[in-house]
């Protein structure tokens, strides 16, 4: 067993994710627009489904409770991975990115994502189980991020704190290159892809802490994380048109971190089944989207 998993689990995890990189960057990105938004659509579903087999396998394989674990995970990183994709379309917004222009820095995105989560995930792991204390630090910054979420308000077209920084460094950047620039020539492509890697990492801080909520496993919360930075690229397109009309979605998000902080931080006295935590995940998110589209926006001003 190597950090939760044997090694043959580990390699057949990271064989899986060639062959999607593999297809995502070489086959469908290929073709018109229209295909390409199909492709996206599609293969959004398929990695959903795959996920969800990957969960069942593990309850096969491994148990009930780390299935579950899996699946929660997963949802929750993908969940968060919204709030994530609306500060790209912002970013690639104020830069006037075209579709293969956000392709190109969105698959380099998802690339170093990878390698920064294993890192994240592994010195996370490292310190819980060091350190008891460490426990109430994630479920303090948790917290407070929970709360930063609910303070976002409602149609500001701006990135909060560093986000903010980071899209206006980046106009800077490519204004300044001229016209090409704008069509991303080297340096503006690696200080483009720079800004991205910085975002997630700004997010993983979020969202490793309230994965290792759900798990202390380190193949758990690895392959959860993986399969919903997998299908970043992919959502960031379906969404694209409709992360307007989510509009309530970040308060969602919020209620979740807060769950999962309490969750960390009530640890020692209330132990919360993952059973309960997925139910509580789902619901969430199913009546913030519910909302958003029911209720009308002039009620929100």
């Amino acid at each position: 067993m190597i950090a939760g998993a044997t090694i043959s689990y580990w390699i057949g995890f990271h064989v899986l994710v060639v062959v999607l990189l593999a297809v995502d960057l070489f086959i469908l990105q290929r073709g018109s627009h229209s295909t390409q938004a199909r492709n996206a659509w599609a293969w959004t579903v398929f990695l959903a489904t795959l996920a969800a087999g990957f969960a069942l396998f593990l309850s096969k394989t491994q148990g009930r409770q780390p299935g579950l674990e899996f699946f929660s995970g997963y949802l929750i990183e993908g969940s968060l991975s919204i709030d994530n994709l609306f500060v790209f379309l912002l970013m690639f917004r104020s830069l006037r990115l075209n579709t293969d222009e956000q392709h190109r820095v969105l698959m380099w995105g998802v690339l170093g994502a990878i390698v920064m989560r294993a890192l994240f995930i592994a010195v996370g792991v490292s310190l819980l189980n060091r350190f008891a204390w460490v426990n109430y630090i994630f479920g303090a910054f948790l917290l407070i991020a929970a709360i930063r979420l609910l303070r976002h308000k409602q149609g500001d077209d701006s990135a909060p704190g560093i986000m903010s920084w980071l899209q206006r460094c980046c106009l800077r950047s490519v204004q300044d290159q001229g016209e090409a620039g704008i069509k991303l020539a080297m340096p503006g492509l690696l200080f483009v892809i720079l800004a991205v890697e910085a975002t997630d990492l700004i997010f993983a801080l979020d969202s490793v802490p309230a994965v290792l909520a759900i798990s202390r496993d380190p193949f758990i919360v690895y392959t959860s994380n993986i399969f919903a930075i997998l299908g970043l690229r992919s959502l960031y397109f379906v969404l694209a048109r409709m992360l307007d009309s989510l509009r309530l979605l970040h308060y969602g998000l919020a209620v979740i971190l807060a769950f999962v902080a309490l969750k960390m931080l009530l640890a020692h006295w209330i132990e919360v089944p993952v059973t309960i935590s997925l139910a509580v995940i789902l619901t969430t998110l199913a009546i913030f989207a519910i909302a958003s589209k029911l209720i009308p926006e002039k009620k929100l001003s």
